[in-house]
């Protein structure tokens, strides 16, 4: 196996690369499509990557988080619709959708009346922004759930097959 970049600011797609303990010429043969100079060409930052190809690394690389990064930093429709997403323990996640849905639950009475004229009013603004974040809290708990999953059936921590 050759060695590892000592270059310095190695982006995200180099960095799972080199975890995975991979070569570019091993990286290659696993996704076939992607060249061994396709794959400097991203790392280095000289072209920018395709979605298919971020697919094929976040496969090779077992790092599904890659695709959560692409379509959050570098996809311009994703950039304004796709949040970044860490990837946390299952513990911490748990917790964060707990706490969250339990500060919901106590503004659920309230989110019953501003929504029952089907409109907002200047007066019920400031606490629909209140429950809004709240959901966008339980929204990124969910995402953060979904990124533990995949890392875990990639790592070969759950049996995609018996997850339904």
């Amino acid at each position: 196996m050759g060695r590892k970049s000592i270059k310095e600011n190695k982006n995200e797609y180099q960095l799972a690369r080199e975890a995975a303990d991979l070569t570019r010429a091993e990286a290659s043969e696993l996704m076939e499509f992607v060249s061994e100079s396709r794959i400097e060409k991203i790392e280095s930052e000289k072209v920018e990557p395709h979605p298919d190809e971020i697919m094929a690394m976040a496969k090779a690389y077992k790092k599904p988080a890659l695709c959560n990064y692409y379509c959050s930093t570098q996809c311009p429709l994703g950039q304004t619709t796709v949040a970044h997403v860490e990837a946390k323990d299952l513990s911490q996640i748990t917790l964060e959708l707990l706490a969250s849905l339990n500060h919901l639950n106590q503004e659920k009475d309230r989110m019953i009346e501003i929504s029952a004229d089907g409109m907002i009013t200047d007066d019920e603004l400031e606490d629909f922004t209140r429950i809004k974040t709240q959901l966008n809290q339980i929204s990124m708990a969910a995402d953060s759930l979904q990124l533990w999953i995949d890392n875990t059936i990639a790592a070969g921590g759950i049996d995609s097959n018996k997850l339904q």
